[in-house]
């Protein structure tokens, strides 16, 4: 009888773990992802701050003169000084950057797509794309200031011209990416090119995509601050060539501190939409 017992038993305890859950797999806890996300923040922040200690330490311990390096501390305060001012000469660099970007994404997509749609196109422009890039861009700035003019069309362009290739190489990875076998599927079952590039290339180049718009936008404001260091009334890129004339040492690097805090604005507007974007298409 126990044995008929302990047998009943066992059988009803197999049935309730049948029917129980089974156990989550280890999952990272909100708690250690918290962590994460501030060690990404905290460590960049710390190593900074060392530099600028040292920085400073190394400049009152040499008694370095302002005019040759200044400390930060000189810098911060001369930033204070001139902020309503540099931030002035900032919109029009930021404004010139943000354009030259938006076109050189545009430009970049397109070609992209041309060249991976028509292997006739990809043999007859790769090449010369390549080509067109090894060229010394800064070599070029002044045939666009002769072309172009003295105003902004020049700059704009010249920023196009440095960073549209990272956005185009970059989409023809993620477009040309995609398994064959997919694509075989996707034409068995009747999807015209214009749906398999809407459902399926396009989805996969994303993470590709934005890995080229990320370098694209710091290309086009080295690409726009060159243009005004040669043409430019206005802008941080005329402003730090006119505190070099003077030997205003703090007032170029308070302008390269906007110019930092700008860029690193812009970056953070396409990280932030790579964020949205992959999660829209589950990358």
């Amino acid at each position: 009888m126990n044995g008929i017992v302990n047998n009943s038993d066992l059988a009803t305890t197999s049935a309730a773990s049948a029917r129980s859950p089974l156990p989550a797999p280890n999952q990272p806890s909100r708690l250690g992802v918290l962590r994460g996300q501030a060690r990404l923040v905290v460590l960049p922040v710390i190593a900074a701050a060392l530099v600028i200690t040292g920085w400073e330490a190394v400049v009152r311990i040499k008694q370095i003169p302002n005019t040759l390096l200044p400390a930060p501390s000189a810098v911060a305060i001369r930033l204070t000084e001139t902020l309503p001012f540099l931030l002035g000469q900032a919109v029009p660099t930021t404004l010139e950057t943000i354009a030259s970007f938006l076109i050189s994404m545009v430009l970049g997509i397109s070609l992209a797509v041309l060249i991976c749609k028509s292997r006739l196109m990809r043999d007859a422009l790769y090449p010369n794309i390549v080509l067109f890039q090894l060229i010394p861009k800064i070599a070029l700035a002044p045939l666009f200031i002769v072309w172009l003019g003295i105003g902004s069309t020049s700059r704009i362009t010249f920023g196009v011209f440095i960073s549209f290739f990272p956005v185009v190489v970059a989409t023809l990875t993620g477009l040309t990416s995609v398994d064959r076998d997919l694509l075989r599927l996707c034409k068995a079952v009747g999807a015209d090119e214009s749906r398999i590039y809407a459902k399926v290339r396009f989805p996969a180049a994303v993470p590709h995509l934005f890995s080229g718009l990320k370098i694209a936008i710091t290309f086009a404001m080295i690409g726009v601050i060159v243009g005004e260091f040669i043409t430019a009334q206005a802008g941080l890129g005329y402003m730090i060539l006119f505190a070099a004339s003077q030997a205003e040492m703090t007032l170029i690097f308070a302008s390269i501190v906007v110019l930092c805090v700008i860029g690193l604005a812009l970056y953070g507007i396409i990280v932030m939409a790579e964020t949205l974007a992959l999660k829209k298409y589950g990358a």
